[in-house]
């Protein structure tokens, strides 16, 4: 599914065609596609995004997953409403933005999910704990961690679920840039993406 604002079949929307908002995290985009390469996306997917942020995911996830869905989570009314103008952007319409605190609102998804993305940022081993439990047999579920702390617990909680297919990539990405007449290599933070699969 393509959109007049991203006509391609390919993922990579570039950065600075999403909206944003101040202090809000975006997923960058060579992130992005390690992320949504690790969910392995397919058609008719349930997908939950899972403190969607400024909604990067979703819409790639959305596009990607034409005769599936994608259920973005947001605490804040704000950020909720911006997800909901990333996704007219770009015309997608199998994306819906639940405005509501995980884990507290997981029992109310349509469910269970096929995939789920958990954002980072935050003290994520219980979270992803719980969402573990609403994961099908055979799904999968991917986070990010850009702290030693996180990327602990992260590793931790994924051994105490049990999950099988565990794959931890480590990105540093330099961007090209002009500054001030020249053109310069600009590193982006390094992130950890972290994947794992839920047994039969």
């Amino acid at each position: 599914m393509t959109s007049s604002a991203w006509p391609y079949v390919t993922p990579g929307i570039p950065d600075h065609l999403f909206e944003r908002l101040p202090g809000i995290p975006l997923s960058k985009k060579e992130v992005r596609l390690v992320i949504l390469s690790s969910l392995r996306l397919f058609p008719q997917a349930l997908v939950w995004d899972i403190g969607a942020g400024t909604g990067t995911i979703s819409v790639e996830a959305g596009l990607l997953c034409p005769q599936g869905s994608v259920v973005a989570v947001e605490r804040d009314e704000e950020v909720a409403s911006l997800i909901r103008r990333n996704c007219d952007r770009f015309q997608v319409s199998n994306a819906h933005v639940v405005q509501a605190c995980a884990p507290d609102c997981l029992g109310q998804l349509p469910g269970p999910p096929q995939r789920i993305c958990l954002g980072g940022g935050r003290p994520i081993g219980p979270l992803l704990e719980a969402l573990w439990d609403y994961l099908q047999p055979g799904g999968r579920l991917v986070t990010t961690a850009t702290s030693l702390e996180n990327l602990y617990a992260v590793s931790a909680a994924l051994a105490q679920v049990q999950a099988r297919q565990v794959e931890v990539v480590q990105l540093g990405i330099n961007r090209l840039e002009n500054q001030g007449g020249q053109q310069v290599f600009n590193a982006l933070a390094p992130a950890f993406i972290l994947s794992g699969e839920k047994m039969d």
